[in-house]
Formats: C-alpha cells, sequence, structure tokens
C-alpha cells in the first residue's frame, strides 16, 4: 500500500532522518517504534506533508506521489492523529469532526446534516457523547477520541495513529483496538505509534524500527520478543530496566515525622474535586491514583493555585497559605508540569533556552533579567542533567520529540529549586528509556528533600516510587494507603471499584 524508499529529513544542526526506508502492506497494524527523538514523528510528519523531505521517495499503492502538504495527504487517502490533540477547543464536536469537509448545499453549510453524520459516526465507535456541544467541555481522553472519529471518516488508506492511546483508560483503549481491527480486516493499512509495549505486542502485525534516524529493521510482531525490541530501539544489550523498589517501612516513618512542606485541609472546588486532606512531607513521594476523570489533575491544580480553592486551608512549610494564582504557588516554592504539556505546558515558538530559564525568570521579575552568562550556565547544565537530546540550547522546542520536550518542562522548574514538585503524567507519550530517566529523576529528587507529587494513570509506576498513596474516584480523595507489601496494583483497582480502602 505504501512504501517510501531513502527518506532523509535535515533541520538546523540535526539529521533528524538518515535514508529511512519504510513500507506498509494493506490489512495490517504496523507499529512504528523508536526511543525519543529516534525520528518516528518527522518519518509520520513527511509521509503526511507537514515537512517536505530532502531526499527520497513515496508511492502509494504501486504510484509515486509527491506530497506537499496535509491536505493533499488527506486527498490521496492518508490520514492521521497525532500524539497531541490539534482540534479546535471552542468548536463543538461535529464542526471538529468536519472542519474543512463540511456538508455544503446551496453555498451553506449544512450544520444539521453535520451534527446527524457526527451523531452516526460517535454511534459507531460507542462513544456517548454531544455532537452539538463545545470540544473543550470533554476531558483529554474524548477529545482524542473525537480526533479519531474525524480521520477514520476521511475514509484513509492509510491511517496514521501517533500515540492514539496516550490519555485513553482501559475500556477506551479497548474500543480503540476494536475499531483498528475492524479497519484492518477492511483493508486499510494502520501505522500504530505507542510507547506502551504490551500494546504494541498486543494490537501489531509488524513492526519497523528506528534509532538516531536511522532504520534498524522491520520485524514481525510474533517473532520478536520484548527484551529483543527495546534492545534494537536503544542500541543496548537490555537484561531488565533496572527496578525502583518500594521505600522501606522505616524510611517512609522517617520521612513522615518531619514537619509538611504542604499540608492541605479541607481543599476542594465545586465542580472540580470534593474537600480532602494531603501531608507532603520533604523526601516524600506521593502518588495520585485513579480512572481518568476522577479527580487528580483537578486536586493536582488547586495545589498549584491554577484553580481557586473554594473551601479549606493550605499551609506551606508551617505557615498558611492562600494561593490565588500560579504565580503565588511559584513564589513560595511550587513547581507544576502539567499533564497536556503542548497548551499548558511548552512554550513551542520559544527555544529549548527560553523554555528552561521562564520560570525563574519570572520568580525573579522581569525587572531583574538573567545575564547571558548565567542564563547559558544554567540552561546547559540541566540540558546535560536531564540529557535533553539534541542538546542544542537554541533549537526551537517545538522540534524536540515528546520525550525530550517533557525534560525540558521539568528542567524548568528544576532550575527554580521547588520544595514541592507536582508531576501530572510526566511519562505519559514517552519512550521505556526516557520512562525509566524520569522515574530515578523523581526518586532522586525526594532523595535529596524535594517533596514530590506524582500523577499516574500506570497504577504499577505509582506504586514503583511513592512513599504513600491517595486514591481518587468521583473527584473524591476515598483513601490513602501506605506503599506496603500488600500495597498492589489489583488492590488499588478493589478501591476504585469498589470506593473504600480494605
Amino acid at each position: 500500500m505504501l512504501r517510501m524508499t531513502g527518506i532523509t529529513k535535515n533541520f538546523p544542526g540535526v539529521r533528524a532522518l538518515d535514508g529511512v526506508d519504510f513500507r506498509l502492506l494493506p490489512g495490517e497494524v504496523h507499529a512504528l517504534m523508536g526511543e525519543n527523538g529516534a525520528g518516528k514523528s518527522t518519518l509520520i510528519k513527511v509521509l503526511t506533508g507537514v515537512h517536505t523531505a530532502d531526499s527520497g521517495s513515496v508511492r502509494l499503492d504501486g504510484a509515486p506521489v509527491v506530497i506537499g502538504s496535509p491536505k493533499q495527504a488527506q486527498a490521496a487517502g492518508i490520514s492521521t492523529v497525532y500524539q497531541e490533540v490539534n482540534l479546535c477547543s471552542n468548536l463543538t464536536v461535529a464542526e471538529n469532526v468536519f472542519i474543512g469537509r463540511e456538508p455544503y448545499r446551496f453555498g451553506r453549510i449544512q450544520w444539521k446534516e453535520a451534527r446527524r453524520r457526527a451523531a452516526e459516526l460517535l454511534e459507531r465507535f460507542q462513544l456517548d457523547i454531544d455532537p452539538g456541544a463545545p470540544l473543550g467541555s470533554y476531558s483529554l481522553a474524548v477529545r482524542q477520541l473525537v480526533a479519531i472519529v474525524r480521520a477514520v471518516d476521511i475514509s484513509a488508506k492509510v491511517l496514521v495513529l501517533d500515540e492514539p492511546t496516550s490519555s485513553l483508560d482501559r475500556d477506551e483503549v479497548e474500543r480503540l483496538f476494536r475499531l483498528m481491527r475492524r479497519l484492518r480486516d477492511d483493508g486499510v493499512a494502520v501505522l500504530f505509534v505507542s510507547h506502551f509495549l504490551d500494546q504494541v505486542f498486543e494490537i501489531s502485525d509488524r513492526m519497523t524500527v528506528l534509532r538516531n534516524g536511522r532504520l534498524v529493521g522491520e520485524y514481525e510482531t510474533r517473532a520478536l520478543s520484548r527484551v529483543e525490541l527495546v534492545g534494537h530501539m536503544t542500541g543496548r544489550v537490555l537484561r531488565t530496566l533496572e527496578e525502583l523498589h518500594a521505600p522501606r517501612e522505616d524510611v517512609r516513618d522517617a520521612i513522615a515525622s518531619r514537619e509538611p512542606v504542604l499540608a492541605a485541609r479541607g481543599l476542594g472546588r465545586k465542580g472540580g474535586v470534593a474537600p480532602f486532606d494531603l501531608d507532603v512531607h520533604p523526601g516524600e513521594v506521593v502518588g495520585f491514583a485513579g480512572l481518568l476523570g476522577s479527580g487528580r489533575t483537578e486536586a493536582a491544580r488547586l495545589l498549584f493555585g491554577a484553580d481557586g480553592a473554594d473551601s479549606g486551608t493550605l499551609e506551606i512549610g508551617g505557615a498558611a497559605a492562600v494561593l490565588r494564582t500560579p504565580g503565588a504557588a511559584i513564589g513560595r516554592g511550587i513547581a507544576f508540569c502539567p499533564e497536556d504539556r503542548k497548551s499548558e505546558g511548552l512554550v513551542e515558538d520559544l527555544t529549548v533556552g527560553e523554555n528552561i530559564v521562564l520560570a525563574l525568570q519570572a520568580a525573579r521579575g522581569w525587572l531583574r533579567p538573567l545575564s547571558a552568562s548565567r542564563r547559558a550556565e544554567l540552561v546547559g547544565k540541566y540540558i546535560k542533567a536531564l540529557n535533553i537530546r539534541p542538546g542544542d540550547p537554541e533549537m526551537p522546542a517545538r522540534n524536540l520529540s515528546g520525550g525530550n520536550q517533557q525534560k525540558v518542562l521539568l528542567a524548568r522548574w528544576l532550575i527554580t529549586q521547588p520544595r514541592l514538585l507536582i508531576l501530572d503524567e510526566p511519562t505519559r507519550g514517552v519512550d521505556v528509556g526516557a520512562k525509566a530517566e524520569i522515574q530515578k529523576l523523581v526518586v532522586s529528587l525526594a532523595g535529596d528533600g524535594m517533596g514530590v507529587v506524582f500523577i499516574s494513570a500506570e497504577l504499577e509506576e505509582v506504586l514503583r516510587i511513592s512513599h504513600k498513596i491517595e486514591v481518587l474516584r468521583d473527584r473524591e480523595v476515598i483513601a490513602e494507603i501506605a506503599n506496603e507489601a500488600d500495597a498492589t496494583p489489583e488492590r488499588l483497582l478493589e478501591i476504585i471499584a469498589n470506593g473504600v480502602a480494605r
């Protein structure tokens, strides 16, 4: 169905793709694998007309094609859903599904017809939402599914899904996989990119691995083990990812004896999260566990002053605090890496260096600018410490892979030396190597005395690094459990399902 030959793409100072060959067969799910920065997103953007290759050729259905824009890609039958949801939250669901393809009659858009057709598509996905409602009124997970609905409706020969499951819970992933299998059986070539190895092995028929912009190889999924795959991705013989064990009981007790860096009592917001109590001690990692929509992010935003609390009190370092704005939180030593790094975190038009110093400069005030030499020193230090690749501080942040963009956000906050770091899904959409690096960094920061709130949909990840875990359901904290021997993913799921801790 698709053959790309000798694809090369250069950006200033970086060769993102170096003579890559890639092919897709009709009626298959093909996984494109590699670490962050391997070239996966660049290859997809060349295929879909976002970028123009410097050299190489593309054939679709046996015929040579030149794809100069996303519109040309769609016209050729190539439809894409990118890692970050690129839809218009101010428009309705139906408007987003048909934007650029609205049904016309007598020169006027037929919105009633658009809503009717959107409702049919949503029903096919078993997605019970109002096509006339603003897209922004729904969760990130639902917006991701709407993006996929739009892509499928283009009747593609090739459907490209770039991290489509990164914001979905297990039931939503199963729904997506059922649709992918149906499309595969109808002869569509599905290109699937994911950092969730279990999902890749569950859904894909074949996979292609890239490393540092070059082709490593093409493999049948059933003939490749997980260890072999990660070895191909990283270029190292992989025994096992180093395990991070749950903290010992004596360590937990020692941490809990310290004065809390943050203490919340009855903190809540109507329509956001029910009043809850929380203590975070220096050197403690507090995990937030719960399903999508459980209130994890809403609780984090209250702690950072991004949303105003309408009940309860907050103490920081033993002193009463009222956080009406994020600026007030930064001034009290609180940092927050949001779940949606594209719209709420990274400033893509700024360089890597400008993004890294942004929070520090805001805390100093614009009348006290950092000197060029001090800025270069700090930026270089954190690029090296977090292994941000490429290590060019003048590169636009939009040109980095998702995992390296996440590291830039972490560097932005670490440079302010916060007493409390709130991380909302910091490993979402990053590869297995970057995920391990971020987890080890969190443990190291806690070891140095920083308090950390760690939010993740992956329960195993929460258990791996947390001292205690707050369990949320239906926008309410329903339990707090110590990370002891009986704290397992199964127990957390049982608490979430039953609403009580046993």
